[in-house]
């Protein structure tokens, strides 16, 4: 499933192309064409997410709510960007003139590193397609697929284009399609009804900023006794996390998956909150769920290329922790896998 970042940056994408913006809606499938009817032709004011869902608002006070869930994807064509903001430690580095150079002449392979729509890019390529690395070309040339992993290619032969397999929802201007498939959730709601889903959400760093969703998540966590790792999966309490986050946080903090959230200090709270915070604003970023801190040289570009080498302990059960030599722990919690090291998150 999608985690936070992932959302974030779909709305990203939203905004940048789709807000401010006459948006032709359609349901391809037929299971949303009454849905699609209402928000056909109208502007698309804004879009947020908070946590896994995503907010999409219309004139004329319409809303639209995507949750993915587990099978859930947008695909964007036309006119798109595959970097969103790039600006901290994991930002990639700068093409030179000569590789600018080089790819605007189109030779993309389709897995590439990227800047957005002038077509330059950097020479990196990640390899599972888990960022939005490609060089897109020119407008109304490129495809991405934005969810829990994110891909593009820059083959597009005709504007726009064909719907390709169950297309739940069609969102379409004159430069960019936006195709949705397999989401969990996909309707259209009053603002009254966009409050009540946003009452049952945690707090998310990158909308409740400051002290107040600190404060909130806190408290959520001091007063249950539920283990902290069922907690940070849980929508109510904090927003946005999964399975890989909730691991590797939890490495971070050196706190056993296991420990009731009633036992922990309020400083052990405060700080898996800012970790958090710090996190997602990476992942955002870049496009990875990237864990692991200070790295350099080769290692830095390991992580950005493998999956394998930008976590702690998650999907490494029975490796080596990459701290102590432990071998990785892994168990199932509420139906999902679980990775921590007994040595270093003892209970």
């Amino acid at each position: 499933m999608p985690e936070g970042h992932s959302i974030h940056r779909v709305a990203r994408q939203f905004e940048a192309n789709f807000a401010g913006r006459i948006v032709r809606a359609s349901s391809p499938q037929g299971r949303f064409a009454e849905g699609a009817a209402k928000l056909d032709g109208r502007t698309m004011l804004r879009t947020f997410a908070v946590g896994k869902q995503m907010f999409s608002e219309f004139e004329d006070d319409l809303w639209l709510r995507v949750h993915l869930g587990i099978y859930g994807a947008w695909d964007f064509a036309g006119q798109v960007s595959t970097t969103l903001g790039q600006t901290g430690e994991y930002s990639r580095p700068s093409p030179s003139p000569a590789t600018q150079a080089a790819d605007a002449g189109g030779d993309d392979d389709g897995d590439g590193g990227g800047e957005h729509r002038d077509g330059a890019r950097a020479k990196m390529h990640d390899s599972r397609g888990e960022t939005s690395l490609s060089s897109i070309g020119a407008p109304r040339r490129a495809r991405m697929r934005m969810a829990e992993q994110e891909s593009a290619t820059t083959e597009l032969s005709e504007w726009p284009p064909e719907p390709v397999g169950a297309v739940r929802l069609r969102l379409l201007t004159e430069a960019t399609c936006a195709d949705l498939r397999g989401p969990t959730a996909c309707e259209v709601l009053d603002p009254a009804q966009v409050d009540a889903q946003l009452a049952r959400l945690g707090p998310d760093p990158l909308v409740d900023r400051g002290k107040n969703g600190e404060a909130r998540f806190v408290e959520a966590v001091r007063k249950r006794r539920t283990p902290i790792g069922i907690l940070l999966m849980d929508q109510s309490v904090v927003a946005g996390i999964g399975n890989i986050y909730r691991a590797e946080m939890l490495y971070r903090a050196r706190l056993s998956p296991f420990q009731p959230g009633n036992t922990l200090t309020e400083e052990q709270a405060r700080q898996l909150w800012r970790d958090w915070t710090k996190l997602l604003k990476v992942g955002v970023e870049v496009g990875q769920m990237m864990t692991i801190d200070g790295l350099r040289g080769k290692a830095k570009e390991n992580a950005l290329r493998n999956r394998e080498d930008r976590h702690w302990v998650y999907g490494r059960a029975g490796l080596p922790c990459r701290t102590c030599g432990t071998p990785i722990a892994l168990t199932e919690m509420q139906g999902r896998k679980l990775y921590w090291c007994p040595a270093c998150q003892p209970d």
